[in-house]
């Protein structure tokens, strides 16, 4: 058998969220290239190479089984592939530290520098490095002084391609992305080495929607993003906790607000805050480089952002234990949603996981409902102390409970059959709609006292 000739060989160096993901669209897009995701992780790349993706994504299971195998490949080989590679794409993962300067806050680069001193070592041809994980302003900088420190005739030159896609939706953002930037040194080479990567995006997205920058601006446009996006999410929240005040309806505020123009109707809803392995990380990181950088007023305002989402939490629990007699002990809550968010099983963040440990402080006994993330929520909440159980079906996991906790925006919650659910409930039952996505009047005249975000309650009590 013939052995296929690729036009170029592409390096992803982490097979997570983002990493795999990316690199299945361009193999799906550019058949004549060779794309290999490699990780440390060998049961990642196990579960990669098998029908059981550790990755879910609507849409991805079918592009992964029509490209592996032809020019997309999984490896823990990292020495060899870094080798034999042309363009390499940095996916590894960039937590918030938890020790030293800036825990809390700076993005912890320990996994980005070993990789980046991989690629130093085991490179024998000139490189590409791509930036894709979301990292701090000036990470570039660094990662070209790793680079150059040795290896005489080899050159390496490092672009930044930040990440845009959302969980959920990550195969449709890949394929038809908003934009795509692409952040480069504004030299000879660094100006070339952003068009060998404009040359490959260019096979499906258009070229309008091919942003390039300098390699700073790049970086910091994800940040910047993110904490956009979140900011929306938090600002329609703390409406929402007046509108609970002055007898207000969230919805029709939110509704009436985005049809401005200017404003957009995005990121509007009312709910138990954001969740996600970027917002919370990428503010963070945002306000750490703003103390940094002499600007406290600055971080000050986004920190803000962060401390909006926890009191909407806080808030959504304390609502729960007054509605409940102001006790929880020995109550059966039905969660229903893990993940942060629907069409994921990805529970990193997920307000579920705050919310569910302070209900098991107040002696309640929770029951986990969700279609995708059972897994992932038992290994978030294995050091939980109390009475926990794991129930797919949810109307398995209500039979007994006191009330319904929406945790997550599930179209499948939308569509149950919630007089089923509420005979099988002890009674009085309760709702408290976490995300707005039931019909509140039609589980009232059910028989449930409703408690939805940034609405009045429907309630008999």
């Amino acid at each position: 058998m013939k052995k296929a000739k690729f036009k170029k060989k592409i390096l992803c160096i982490g097979a997570g969220y983002v990493g795999a993901p990316s690199m299945v669209m361009i193999a799906c897009k550019c058949p004549d290239y060779k794309v290999t995701v490699v990780d440390i992780n060998p049961q990642r790349i196990a579960a990669w190479n098998s029908d059981q993706l550790p990755v879910y994504e609507p849409g991805l299971e079918k592009i992964v089984k029509k490209t592996r195998g032809r020019n997309l490949f999984f490896s823990t080989d990292i020495e060899n592939q870094i080798a034999v590679n042309d363009i390499i794409f940095v996916c590894v993962n960039t937590p918030t530290k938890t020790f030293g300067a800036g825990a809390g806050q700076a993005a912890d680069l320990q996994y980005w520098e070993k990789t980046a001193r991989q690629i130093l070592e085991y490179s024998q041809s000139s490189k590409i490095v791509i930036e894709k994980s979301t990292l701090p302003i000036k990470t570039a900088l660094a990662m070209e002084r790793i680079l150059t420190s040795g290896k005489g005739d080899i050159t390496f030159d490092v672009l930044s391609n930040p990440e845009f896609m959302a969980e959920g939706t990550a195969m449709n953002d890949l394929e038809n992305p908003d934009r795509v930037l692409i952040g480069s040194r504004e030299t000879k080479s660094g100006l070339t080495a952003r068009e060998e990567l404009v040359e490959i995006y260019s096979r499906w997205v258009p070229a309008e929607k091919i942003i390039t920058s300098n390699i700073w601006s790049a970086e910091l446009s994800k940040l910047v993003a993110n904490a956009f996006l979140a900011q929306r999410v938090s600002s329609i929240n703390s409406i929402s906790a007046l509108c609970e005040k002055a007898d207000a309806d969230i919805s029709e505020v939110a509704r009436a607000v985005g049809t401005d123009s200017r404003i957009g109707s995005k990121f509007l809803r009312a709910g138990i805050g954001f969740g996600g392995s970027c917002f919370k990380k990428d503010i963070l990181n945002l306000v750490y480089l703003c103390r940094f950088y002499g600007l406290p007023e600055v971080a000050d305002y986004w920190e803000s952002v962060v401390k909006i989402n926890e009191y909407q939490q806080d808030r959504f629990i304390a609502n729960v234990l007054q509605s409940m007699f102001n006790t929880l002990a020995g109550k059966k809550i039905c969660v229903l949603g893990f993940a942060f968010k629907a069409d994921t099983a990805d529970t990193r963040e997920s307000p579920a996981i705050n919310i569910t440990r302070k209900l098991l402080a107040e002696h309640a006994e929770m029951v986990i409902s969700d279609p995708k993330a059972l897994d992932n929520a038992a290994m978030d909440l294995d050091d939980a102390e109390g009475q926990i159980s794991y129930i797919e079906d949810p109307y398995r996991a209500a039979v007994g409970c006191h009330a319904l906790v929406i945790m997550t925006d599930w179209d499948l919650y939308r569509k149950l059959d919630y007089g089923k659910i509420y005979r099988s409930m002890v009674k009085p039952a309760f709702i408290f709609d976490g995300r707005n996505i039931i019909e509140h009047r039609k589980c009232f005249e059910i028989g449930f006292n409703v408690f939805p975000i940034g609405k009045p309650p429907l309630t008999r009590l």
